[in-house]
């Protein structure tokens, strides 16, 4: 983001030690890429190597030296219009040491007559490969050259921020930008169908992290919460990600949890057209079906001196997907003195999703002084998915319907049997598209932008057919003597004459975000203050716009003649290897054909439409933000102080639904909640020298409630005396952030950090149920009603210790100078206080204890090799009434595996593995041996080729 590369243009300097060389680089734009174009500088008598970055920055190229060439060393001031070289010799006068330009991509810095004769052997092999065996360690590609751009930046920033790049062929290391920050410590990632969806920093709630696109808050599609749907975004088309654990004034406070900065590629990030294109073809081991994808990346400089870019990227992927769940219970109930489950469920997914995205990226720098860009993005994704499913409730209610019990086993008669298929279609579209324009002024720097962001998410079809089988139930025999127990109703209830129809459902729904959002900034340096001060200013205006709407309505049977024998087929017979028989399932078109065909016989469920209109809401939200900040460096400390204000204005409409309810009323209930925040925070950093790195924050953040949350809806059912309602006078929850940190740049490529961190988060959101006497509900009076409805509790706290290692084993003798490694882990410790209906403290939701990952690889020759495992410990899921009925999503650990060799310098091929280990998804409550979920995906496998021009 633009707002994060000012912050970090004046400490713009990176370590990448190959066999003890350092290396200099700048992180944003360059404003002249062309080595003859000038540049204005104005640079104070400071040691060279500050000006060494300082000029790296300017002209955005990669300086490469050793540092103890330059320590002690003072360079002159410069005042005036250079070239690169200009400035180089300016800076480099009267050290004894000169650059080497000759590579387009690095200038190295060495002793001048060395510097002369690696100039010439570089002249003499232009175009060929170079076997200078210090140039050969210096100049890196692929996924060690995008590491190294990620250890830079990280190092460069003066907040606590984790990146990711893509490598030289444009490609991130995963699917989608889920999966593939996982790999960063702290941060893991919540999955859908084998696939990581949402991202959770340090543990928090997804929710509470904000999400930008080219600097822009991205919309959120999903319809209840604000978590950003990152399996939407492909991979392929994301230059950079990087995910910020500490804020500074500038950044939207609406992050908790931290900000997740996704950046597409600008033609000014490469120094020469280029083109990549990838197609891969793959495997699923559970379904045994073929995935493939393809994408192609292009970008070029044009115009007089380059001054215009422009970048376009294709991508599309297909992927049919199995997955098998055996569903437990969240229900375990005592029976003569047994503990057993009073559900027991099959289902089997098979789906097809499909993404495809483009990006188009314009850039105009007319002058070394001002510099105009237009980012598009616009992404789409769509699931196309049959969902079978059998049902098997046991009789707990019924202690004399059970027999022959053990500890782990037993046998029972009335087992209830049911028999579903649901067919669904998601699809979802995301467009963000960004103008804005950097503009030095005689003194300071200004940038505005603008945004738009719309991101759709409709269902429109989400049909579901029940057929059930006889009151009086089947036989059945259970053995809970595993994790994965085993429920075996007798043979009768696998023929499908016993199954009836019972009902269809048929419903769609359309969620819609809208966001309409401009910023401005200006930075202003500030001589005769510290050594340099820069004091920024800035606001911003951000109005978003939020609806859900859903139809539902269901039919139920009331003849005789649909059973399961004139619409099912057999389909697999089992699941999970055949340890689990399935059985018949229902044909969707020859049910639907008796519905079209006999209507009369299937009557309208009235309690079905209130069910379709508590759902929707109309939200609109104005946020108007401003904030001023200063950048203060005082010999080797970095202080970063200041605050930022956020006037949040909210407008909420939602529908009231009783009984009497048979049509759409419209919104006829109405919210409203005004409020504003200040937002101080300070952030420091302390250079011990140049490898030590010292961090600390203080800072302060928001998380708006959910918008389905805020909804004013009211759902009241008089028979039954509850009612469900939404609350627009919920508070925002706010929170105070404490980060420390160790970092230790290795003198080869890489990094030991420690760091720990402190939140305390007031006002957490739960699900709160109360009896209410005599209360009055939309007009209505219930004498007394069970209310459900979300409300503040007291506070949580979340702590931690994270430990980060990573090291490009450069040292080693050849060919094992190719090694390296990356390993990080984060302890969390949370609890929760006040949380309704519980008298003692409970861990946050979605936090792991402890969150790993790891991965050696191997880099050398053209070939290049990658193990990658990630890790989290259990959560909890979902809190209940006490302890024994919380439930928590289990452990889970994912092993993937990458190999690639480039054949020759454009054509690479590759093979790559994902969850070899065959990993399931797992939920349990209370205790890990009461299975409430467990969901298989198989491995899968895909090769392909890679080109880059």
């Amino acid at each position: 983001m633009q707002v994060k590369q000012a912050l970090c243009a004046s400490a713009a300097v990176m370590l990448v030690m190959a066999g003890g060389a350092g290396a200099i680089a700048a992180d944003r734009p360059a404003q002249a890429q062309a080595a003859g174009r000038q540049m204005r500088l104005s640079l104070p008598q400071q040691a060279l190597g500050q000006s060494l970055k300082d000029v790296a920055r300017r002209f955005d190229r990669t300086i490469i030296f050793r540092p103890e060439l330059v320590q002690g060393r003072q360079a002159p001031r410069l005042d005036g219009a250079y070239t690169v070289s200009q400035a180089l010799d300016a800076v480099l006068a009267g050290s004894g040491l000169a650059a080497d330009l000759s590579d387009p991509r690095s200038i190295l810095v060495s002793p001048a007559a060395k510097a002369a004769e690696a100039a010439a052997r570089h002249a003499a092999a232009r175009g060929t490969a170079d076997d200078e065996q210090e140039l050969a360690e210096l100049v890196v590609t692929g996924r060690r050259d995008a590491d190294r751009k990620a250890l830079a930046a990280k190092k460069r920033a003066d907040n606590f921020v984790e990146a990711l790049y893509a490598d030289d062929v444009g490609k991130l290391p995963d699917q989608n930008v889920a999966e593939a920050v996982r790999r960063l410590p702290g941060v893991s990632a919540a999955n859908d169908q084998g696939e990581g969806r949402y991202v959770l920093i340090r543990g928090v709630d997804p929710n509470l992290a904000n999400v930008t696109m080219n600097g822009q808050t991205a919309p959120a599609p999903e319809p209840a919460g604000r978590q950003v749907k990152l399996d939407d975004v492909p991979s392929a088309l994301i230059g950079s990600v990087k995910v910020v654990k500490t804020l500074t004034p500038d950044l939207d406070a609406n992050a908790i949890a931290g900000e997740v900065e996704i950046k597409t590629l600008s033609a000014f990030d490469r120094r020469t057209p280029f083109v990549n294109a990838r197609a891969a073809y793959g495997y699923y081991d559970l379904n045994g079906k073929n995935p493939y994808e393809g994408d192609v990346t292009a970008g070029t400089r044009f115009g007089g001196q380059d001054q215009f870019g422009a970048v376009l990227a294709l991508n599309y992927s297909k992927r049919p997907i199995q997955s098998q769940n055996v569903q437990g219970s969240s229900n375990w109930a005592p029976v003569n003195g047994r503990v057993v489950p009073d559900d027991f469920r099959l289902r089997d997914y098979n789906l097809t999703r499909e993404r495809s995205g483009v990006v188009a990226n314009l850039d105009w720098r007319p002058s070394d002084r001002t510099s105009l860009y237009l980012r598009a993005v616009y992404d789409t994704f769509s699931d196309s998915e049959v969902r079978d499913q059998f049902r098997f409730a046991l009789p707990v209610k019924t202690a004399s319907a059970f027999s022959n019990q053990t500890a782990t086993t037993g046998a029972f008669t009335g087992g209830v049997a049911t028999r579903y298929v649901r067919n669904r279609k998601e699809e979802d579209a995301t467009r963000n598209l960004t103008v804005g324009g950097r503009f030095e002024l005689p003194r300071g720097e200004l940038s505005a932008e603008a945004g738009y962001a719309n991101a759709v998410k409709e269902d429109p079809r989400r049909d579901e057919w029940q057929f059930s089988g006889p009151k009086a139930g089947f036989a059945g025999t259970y053995d809970l003597g595993s994790t994965l127990f085993l429920v075996s109703p007798a043979d009768a209830a696998y023929d499908p004459s016993k199954f009836t129809a019972k009902s269809i459902s048929h419903a769609h729904r359309r969620a819609e975000e809208t966001v309409w959002q401009g910023r401005v900034d200006y930075s202003l340096p500030l001589a005769g203050v510290g050594e340099r001060m820069t004091l920024k200013v800035g606001a911003k205006l951000l109005d978003r716009h939020k609806t859900n709407d859903q139809e539902s309505a269901t039919y139920n049977y009331s003849g005789s003649t649909l059973t399961l024998a004139a619409a099912s087929f057999l389909g697999e017979p089992s699941i999970y290897g055949g340890r689990y028989r399935f059985g018949p399932r229902v044909d969707t078109a020859a049910a639907e054909a008796f519905f079209s065909a006999n209507p009369s016989q299937f009557k309208l469920d009235p309690k079905s439409i209130g069910d379709s209109l508590s759902s929707d809401y109309d939200v609109s939200e104005r946020i108007y933000a401003a904030y001023v900040m200063a950048e203060a460096h005082v010999g080797r400390l970095t202080v970063i102080p200041g605050v930022r204000v956020e006037r949040t204005e909210g407008d909420y409409k939602a529908k009231l639904v009783t009984a009497a309810t048979a049509a759409d009323p419209g919104f006829n209930l109405r919210g409203e909640r005004d409020y504003t925040n200040l937002f101080p925070g300070v952030n420091l950093r302390f250079d011990v020298n140049d490898r030590l790195v010292l961090r600390a924050a203080a800072t302060t953040a928001i998380g708006r409630p959910n918008y389905a949350d805020l909804a004013p809806y009211v759902t009241i059912d008089t028979a039954a005396g509850t009612v469900s309602m939404g609350n627009p006078g919920l508070k925002p929850l706010k929170a105070a952030n404490l980060d420390a940190a160790v970092e230790y740049y290795l003198p080869f490529q890489g990094l030991l950090s420690a760091g720990v961190f402190y939140k305390r988060i007031d006002d957490p959101i739960y699900s709160q149920q109360r009896i209410v006497q005599n209360g009055v509900f939309a007009g209505q009076t219930l004498a007394q009603a069970v209310v459900t409805s979300p409300t503040n509790a007291d506070h949580a706290e979340v702590m931690g210790l994270e430990l980060n290692a990573q090291a490009q084993l450069g040292f080693l003798p050849s060919p094992f100078d190719g090694l390296g490694v990356s390993a990080n882990m984060t302890f969390i410790d949370s609890k929760a206080t006040g949380v309704p209906g519980r008298t003692d403290s409970a861990p946050l939701a979605n936090t792991s204890k402890r969150v790993a990952s790891a991965q050696p690889f191997y880099e050398k020759y053209g070939f290049s090799a990658r193990l990658a495992y990630s890790y989290r410990s259990h959560f909890l899921d979902t809190i209940g009434a006490n302890r024994d009925l919380d439930v928590y999503t289990a452990d889970f650990g994912q092993l993937d595996a990458q190999a690639s060799y480039a054949v020759t310098s454009r054509l690479q091929v590759f093979v790559e593995g994902s969850n070899l280990n065959n990993e399931p998804w797992r939920r349990w409550i209370g205790d890990q041996r009461r299975l409430v979920e467990n969901e298989q995906y198989g491995w899968a496998l895909r090769g392909g080729v890679q080109l880059k021009f």
